[in-house]
């Protein structure tokens, strides 16, 4: 699976499933809207209050899932943190084309935005008999 590839499948999602973990160790998931640059970058919007936002912070870990949809999936582990400056500028506007809705949660409190940079992904595709399924690395 070529990098193309991974952000032409990614690029066709808006939703995600994302997982981190808490202090205790315990797994927490939530449904987020994303964005995919044609770095493979991922971002999203949250409050920086909620359960991921404090986990991301702590740990800077974050696992995904894209595109559970007719049986061909997107797994990745990867490193989150929160832009700023020219970074978060360019997060913000990438973000906001594909979710004009965002301009409103703009005035929240605390809202912020991470940015994913996967470090291990996984493409599923289960249609085929055999499966296809390709593990990328990346380095970083």
């Amino acid at each position: 699976m070529t990098r193309e590839a991974l952000y032409a499948f990614i690029r066709r999602h808006r939703w995600a499933v994302v997982a981190s973990v808490n202090e205790s160790g315990l797994p927490q998931a939530a449904v987020v809207g994303i964005v995919v640059t044609p770095k493979l970058e991922l971002i999203f919007d949250t409050i920086g209050t909620t359960r991921k936002s404090r986990n991301l912070r702590r740990t800077g870990r974050i696992a995904m899932v894209i595109g559970w949809d007719q049986a061909i999936t997107v797994q990745l582990d990867g490193v989150a943190d929160e832009p700023a400056g020219a970074e978060l500028a360019e997060c913000k506007a990438l973000y906001l084309a594909q979710f004009p809705d965002g301009v409103e949660r703009e005035s929240w409190p605390d809202i912020t935005y991470f940015r994913i940079r996967p470090e291990w992904v996984r493409y599923s595709d289960f249609n085929p008999s055999p499966a296809q399924i390709s593990e990328v690395r990346f380095d970083r």
